[in-house]
Formats: C-alpha cells, structure tokens, sequence
C-alpha cells in the first residue's frame, strides 16, 4: 500500500478519486488538495471510505513543498489546471517525489501548448532519482498507448496515425463544455496542426473536416482537424512515422455559439478593461458557463475514442484500429460523473497505479508511448474503459 496526494478538485479529480478509493491494496491512503477546501470535501462526501482533505494554492511553490513534505506521499498526481504543471513538479523536484499528470503545461497568457516545458525537466528529474508521468489521460494519454500497443502486436512499422474523439452525449444545454471551458475552448479555437514527413504543417482553426459513420451506431458526425499534445510527443518517439493527426467531433449548434462569441471577443484571453476594473474575457465567460461537473446527471449518449494506425506487416500495408466507447450514464452511476471526465480520470488512475505499483518505473520525464504498453491496457479492461481492436479502416480520412 502507498500514498498519494491528488491536486485539483473538478471533475477530473473526482473520477480519479473515485477511481483509487476503489484499489486500497494499492492507495491506501488518497489525500485530496485543492485551492477550495470544500470542493475536495464534496468529492470525499461521495466515497465510501475515508480520505484526507486539505487547502493548498497550486500557484504556490512554498506551500505545495510544505504539504508534500508533511504528508510524504509516494506520487503527486495532478489534476489541476495546465497552468501549474510547472509549479507542481518544481515542488516534486524539491521534495524528491514522483510526479503525474494528464495534460501539458500551458501559459496562461498565451494559448499554446507543447511539451518543450516539461520536457527540459528531463535532466532534473533524473538527477533527482525521480519520475514524472505526462498525459496520463486519454487524448493524451491512452492514444499512445493504443498506438504503441499496435506497434508491439500488429505492425512492424508504423505510418500514419490518426487519432479520432467523438462525444456523442447530448447535456440538454444550448452551450456547454465537457471539461474546463477555458481550456477547452482555447484548443478548440486555436489553429489545426498535423505533422507530416518531418515538419509541422498548419491549417484555419476547424477548416478541414470529414463525415464519420461512427463504429456500432454512435453516431453520424463530422469530424474536425485539431491540434493536440500527443501528436508533438508521438511524432518524437515512434520510429518510421510519416504522418500524425487528430480530429475532434463538434455538432453545429457548438459551433454557431462558439463563432458567435469569438466575433464579440468572448474568447479572448487577453485583459479588457470594464468598469475600472481589468478581466480576461473567457475567464468571465468561464463563470457564466454550466460547471462541466455538474453535468454528469444529465448528459446522455456516448464516447467513442480511437486510433486508426496503418503500416507494414511482413512487408504488407496494413491498418488497425483501437476503440473504445464509453457510456455517459454509466459512468453517472459509479462515480457521479460524465463520461468526459470518466475517460480521463480513469487512465490516471491507472498510470498512477503502474507507478506505486513498481511496474512502470524510470528516472527522468516519460511520455506514456515511452512505457510497456500491455499492463495498462489490461488495467484499462479492468478498471471501466474496455477497448477493441479491428484490423481495418474505420473512415477514409486520405
């Protein structure tokens, strides 16, 4: 049995807690910290064993070493905002303790993400004796590692990759986002990018997209090119890839608001002065917005998040495609939480029971394609999220 502390208290956190209360043989004692003592006591209010809560400012340097110096956890797992990835493992660093969370960091006065940030931690963390886990969520996070589970059992080579989300829950709201709205809409609205054949190649933000016939009756939505983390981490650690994509599914009721809003500068994220007073706009928006944790009751539908990967296989060109669906209901009633949150909070779980548990190990910083895929997708069967493989095509994405 091992120590964990858990930082942030939204939705994320509370699956993740749910989620470790659930393996005491391996978390047998879950402290759960976040800025609002009283949204980690709401969390702990729901579980049926004992946890500790406490207040903490993850901003705060100082006061995160002083906590994990006073608690001795074995790993710190990180379910906060990207904006305090850094301080986070600063503290970790400082305290000598391992480190995981499920999305990279990101300034919070420039929207962009990549991992050059946490990446230059490598030496540190090395030296330190320590290791940090990066994107143990889903996208990031179980896309790699369907990925690398591909390379190791079904191609000698791969090509291409395309990684595919679609949420095909339905909240009843005109306007609402599944997790974080800043954060989610600052990805969405950012520029497409993909790599291909060595560089980086860009595209208008949502300007390319494709109609998907979505696997076992999910649904028949259009699919869009994104930008996301794991292709920057994917394109650097598997050998003989020549291209690396991501689509997202938006309907267009989404869409309409969300242009809506950019042309009246709701999505802005620089300071605007009203009133005498200076805000960011989406962070006033963020406010207005339906808590993506409350939404759980209510949203109805499914997940389905995949890879379609082609290669070679004794010499052959090949394609296979992993998946996995993810009821909203279901997920509601085991751990009173939307399938969005669900799909992320439970490979944190995981990746953070591979580490206490010994099997993943390491000194230095880790993307998730960097470890052994097999155990966590047996976790992933396991621990709520069962996955399929089909060796073919699923969309013609060209």
């Amino acid at each position: 049995m091992g120590k964990v502390l858990i930082i942030g208290a939204g939705g994320v956190s509370g699956v993740v807690v749910h989620k470790c209360a659930q393996h005491p043989e391996v978390f047998g004692e879950i402290v759960l910290a976040s800025r609002t003592k009283s949204k980690c006591d709401a969390i702990a209010a729901q579980l049926k064993r004992p946890i500790k809560t406490v207040q903490v400012d993850a901003d705060n340097v100082p006061e995160l070493v002083a906590l994990i110096k006073k608690e001795k956890p074995d790993l710190v797992l990180n379910v906060a905002l990207p904006y305090q990835d850094l301080h986070i493992m600063d503290a970790c660093l400082e305290t000598g303790v391992n480190y995981l969370d499920t999305a990279n960091y990101e300034p919070e006065d420039t929207a962009k993400f990549e991992y050059s940030w946490q990446w230059a931690y490598q030496e540190r963390f090395k030296k330190a004796g320590i290791m940090a886990l990066l994107g143990s969520g889903f996208d990031p996070g179980v896309t790699s590692v369907f990925c690398t589970y591909i390379q190791k059992h079904y191609l000698d080579e791969i090509h291409t990759i395309d990684i595919i989300d679609v949420n095909a829950g339905d909240h009843g709201y005109p306007f609402a986002t599944n997790f974080n709205p800043e954060i989610n809409i600052r990805e969405v609205t950012a520029k497409g990018r993909y790599w291909e054949k060595g560089e980086w190649k860009e595209t208008a933000p949502l300007s390319v997209k494709h109609p998907f016939k979505v696997p076992e009756n999910i649904g028949n939505p259009n699919i869009y090119l994104m930008y996301h983390e794991e292709l920057e981490s994917l394109a650097k650690h598997i050998p003989h890839l020549k291209r690396a994509r991501f689509w997202m599914s938006f309907g267009d009721s989404y869409l309409k608001h969300l242009e809506v809003l950019g042309n009246v500068g709701m999505t802005r994220i620089d300071e605007v002065e009203f009133n005498g007073q200076k805000i960011v706009p989406l962070q006033f928006l963020r406010a207005l917005l339906p808590d993506p944790a409350s939404l759980g009751p209510r949203t109805k539908g499914k997940t389905w998040i995949g890879c379609q990967v082609t290669g070679i296989k004794n010499g052959e060109k090949k394609t296979v495609t992993v998946y996995n669906i993810c009821d909203h209901q279901e997920c509601y009633r085991e751990v009173q939480s939307q399938a969005i949150s669900y799909t992320t909070g439970v490979p944190a779980m995981i990746g953070a029971k591979l580490m206490m548990s010994g099997i993943w190990k390491g000194q230095g910083v880790f993307n998730m394609e960097q470890q052994d895929p097999d155990p966590f997708m047996d976790e992933l069967n396991r621990c709520g999220l069962p996955w399929k493989v089909i060796e073919q095509a699923v969309i013609d994405l060209g």
